[in-house]
């Protein structure tokens, strides 16, 4: 009978030919340098290019998904694996290489039920600098985090997964649901101190101030934001993350 890893690292990608290599090389990385067993299962995600492939090519489990929905894309993930501890990570997104150790250790504590992550940007400027404190500042608000999320797999059980209702912002859902489980069961929610580095491709292409200007749009037009949280607009959601290729 095969030996179930300690780690189950999940990681959803639409059409990430580009990034998806370098992703998968940080965390193979980040297990050698925890010296602890791990599957990696790329959720291919309505791909049209060499994600599959690549996913492949580097030793990992490939997973087709045709979803229109990140929360059941990332769920599909976890189902087709089997590892103790669940972790997921966005394609674009370069794993610490200690992460998977602070992981662990937190893990076996005891103390704490799951958490996120701190993170690094690729690039800075002004006007990503105050993005990255603008979402600091939430997740310090919502006592959670983000980027990188970490729990047992009884425990991602335990409260359902990610919430496929949730048209956009199923992270933090997910995170403020794991946390409330943690106080249930005496536990904490923990982030990992070492910073995963975030792609601000988006940011490339729309702005560094892009955030801002989008929280402007939201002010001025609230009945936009409404329609885009409860799915009935998919204009937006379509645009930045489910058709997002670049």
């Amino acid at each position: 009978m095969a030996t179930r890893p300690r780690f189950s690292v999940i990681v959803p990608a639409h059409n990430e030919e580009l990034l998806l290599g370098r992703g998968l090389a940080a965390i193979d990385a980040a297990v050698r340098t925890a010296g602890v067993t791990a599957e990696v299962v790329v959720v291919a995600n309505r791909c049209t290019d060499r994600t599959e492939a690549i996913a492949a090519e580097a030793g990992a489990t490939a997973v087709i998904d045709g979803h229109r929905n990140i929360a059941a894309t990332r769920n599909a993930g976890v189902a087709a694996s089997t590892g103790e501890l669940v972790v997921t990570i966005d394609a674009d997104t370069v794993l610490h290489p200690l992460a998977l150790v602070e992981i662990d250790q937190l893990a076996k504590d005891g103390r704490f039920v799951g958490g996120g992550s701190r993170f690094a940007l690729e690039r800075i400027s002004l006007g990503l600098a105050l993005t990255k404190a603008v979402i600091e500042l939430s997740s310090l608000a919502s006592r959670t985090g983000g980027v990188v999320y970490w729990c047992a797999r009884a425990d991602f059980d335990a409260i359902g997964g990610f919430d496929e209702s949730k048209p956009v912002g199923e992270d933090l859902d997910f995170a403020a649901r794991l946390r409330r489980h943690g106080l249930a069961t005496g536990r904490r929610f923990r982030n990992v101190r070492s910073p995963s580095t975030v792609s601000v491709r988006k940011f490339d292409l729309y702005g560094d101030w892009h955030l801002f200007v989008e929280l402007g749009r939201t002010i001025r037009h609230p009945g936009r934001y409404r329609a885009t949280t409860r799915g009935t607009d998919t204009t937006f959601l379509d645009t930045y993350f489910y058709d997002f290729n670049a």
